[in-house]
Formats: C-alpha cells, structure tokens, sequence
C-alpha cells in the first residue's frame, strides 16, 4: 500500500483529453493507447473526454464500461457525451478522429462541404470553451483542410496549436525503407512526407538516413533510385486504399499508434538528430504560401514545433511539393466558398 501511494503522489495533475469519434475503430485502439500512458507518460494521469453522434451513444457507453474493466490507474475520469460544449470544455488535447465519411459515389467537393459544416461548428465551440493553450490535431479526412477549417472559426487559439495527422504516412515511408534496406525501423530516420493527406502527398527521403551495420548512409545511395522515385512513392501514397481492399476496413490501429506518436513527440520532443511530419500552418517555408495545413518536417521541443529549414530541394522534389500544395489551395478554396469565408 505504501509503495503504491508513492507512485500515485508522484503522478501530475490530470490532464483532459478529448477524442471525437468515439466509439469508431479508430478511437477503440486510440483510448487505450493514452490511457495506458503511451501518449503522455506512465505518469500523466487523464480525464477522457469522448464525444460521439446521438446514434453511437450505445456503442460508447460500452467502450466505457471495458475503460472501466481495464482498471487503469492513470483514467481519472470519463466523461462520454453527445454534446461538443460538455465534451471541449476545458480540454488540453483534442484529437479530432470523427469526420464525415466518403461514401460510395460522393465527390471530393462533397465531402468538403459535409465537414466544412462540421468543423465550422466545432471550431466555433472550441473557441468558446476550450483551453486557450489547446493542441489539436485532425484525424478526419480530409484532415489538412478540415483542420483550416477549425483553426480558422477558433480565432481566439494561436494558429500553430493547430495540426493534421501525417505521422501515418511518415510511419508508412519509414516501414517501407526498412524493410527495403533489411533494417529495423529505427534504423531509418528523416524521412519526410510533404503537402496534403491524399494520394497527392509526397514521400521524401532526400535527407533520410539508414543504419546498417553499424554504418550509416543516404537512403538515396543505399538503395535503387528507380524504386524510390516510383513504386516507393505510389505504394505510401495508396496504402490506406491497400489496406481497405485487403480488409474491408479503413486503417485503424496504425493510425492510433501514429496519432500517439505524433502528439507524443509534440509534447515531449522529438529526439536529436531527427524530424518528422506533422502538417502545420504554413508560413512561407520551402515556397509554401501562408493559409493551408502543410506537412512539414518539423522538431519538436518544450510543446513547440519548428520547421526544419534549409533543406535542399531538387527540380523533382519542388514539381511534387507544388502539386500537393495546389491541391490544398484548391480545397481551401471550395471549402472556404460553401462556409462563405473570404
């Protein structure tokens, strides 16, 4: 008994989480991921904010009730609702998973206006009662521009507290040249995915290292150039497509390991010597406009990103960042038209 309250005495002040989409596959293996510490450390208690649709409510109030089985210490309350003002109220950390879904037959543009309506609305509610030092990061496809959307109508929430969800591809990029290369993952690093979440994105690894042997070397002499410029890219590109036709399902546990990752290394920093993706508001960097959610290389350290500068660009490289880049002006456009926002 005495050892275990010394472990608890040691433990911070919760912090409260909120994961929309509850009760979808995604979140199941998400909730579990930051309750068993692996988002925010084996000693940051949380207080779970879930928030679902009216109609999944059954669905959540059973993911409750196995929170509640694992018996988890670091859970120090759940607050599962169909309300977003009780569910963003006071919270350190939203993790936007639910969006609207592509349906069969539904246009791009369709599905930018279903969610503009959305995340306009959540945007305007995180505004009113969320922490003022919030961080964001938006799962729902399409995440890059869903997340200008929210940042846009929370006006009174610094722009770089804002994020989407690149770090899967990131992982994808990672995976791939590992096992390319015969290494382990962690052999691989500064990969990079520029631009949009979509089939557009571009997966770099000009500046990406591999260690084999004891050595390390450029992922560009380490392995064959034609690969990396073709079936490398399209396969990282098509992957999330790949796994639905092998599952019939869309990915979802990886994605909740990249959503730890990615708010992981946010708030606790990322290791020295290595970048990695996050799609942050533009500022100009690498000639990328202000006004769109961009994936970057970035390092994290102290809660802040920065953008990795001075990395050089090939004439290959700036066709594919400007390719990806028109297509989120594009979305910002149409979505900005059905919101009416200049």
């Amino acid at each position: 008994v005495l050892c275990e309250q010394r472990y608890i005495n040691k433990m911070s002040e919760p912090v409260r989480v909120l994961v929309t989409g509850a009760a979808g596959q995604i979140a199941y293996s998400l909730i579990f991921m930051i309750a068993r510490g692996e988002m925010f450390g084996a000693d940051q208690p949380v207080i779970l904010h879930l928030l679902e649709i009216p109609k999944a409510m059954g669905a959540l109030n059973g993911v409750v009730m196995e929170i509640e089985d694992c018996a988890l210490p670091l859970v120090h309350g759940v607050v599962p609702t169909d309300d977003a003002e009780v569910a963003f109220k006071g919270v350190n950390y939203c993790i936007m998973v639910g969006a609207f879904p592509r349906l069969p037959g539904m246009e791009r543009k369709d599905l930018l206006e279903k969610n503009a309506e959305i995340f306009k609305t959540q945007g305007a509610i995180l505004d009113k009662v969320g922490a003022k030092d919030v961080k964001v990061v938006v799962v729902g496809n399409p995440a890059n521009t869903n997340c200008l959307i929210l940042q846009t109508c929370a006006p009174s929430i610094p722009k770089e507290n804002f994020s989407a969800l690149t770090r899967l591809d990131h992982n994808r990029a990672k995976s791939q040249i590992a096992k390319r290369a015969e290494a382990g993952v962690a052999d691989v690093r500064n990969v990079i995915i520029w631009g949009n979440h979509s089939s557009t994105q571009y997966p770099d690894v000009s500046h990406a290292v591999v260690s084999k042997a004891g050595s390390e070397q450029p992922v560009l002499s380490a392995l064959d150039n034609d690969w990396l410029r073709g079936d490398f890219i399209t396969t990282v590109q098509k992957r999330g497509a790949a796994i639905i036709e092998a599952r019939k399902l869309s990915s979802a546990a990886s994605a909740a390991k990249a959503i730890t990752d990615h708010m992981r290394d946010w708030v606790k920093g990322t290791a020295e010597g290595e970048y990695v993706s996050m799609a942050v508001a533009s500022d100009g960097s690498y000639g990328i406009e202000e006004g769109v959610y961009y994936s970057f290389p970035v390092t994290t350290s102290g809660g802040a990103y920065t953008i990795v500068q001075g990395l050089a660009v090939d004439e290959f490289s700036r066709h594919k960042m400007d390719l990806t880049k028109q297509e989120l002006f594009e979305e910002r456009q149409t979505a900005f038209s059905f919101l009416n926002i200049a």
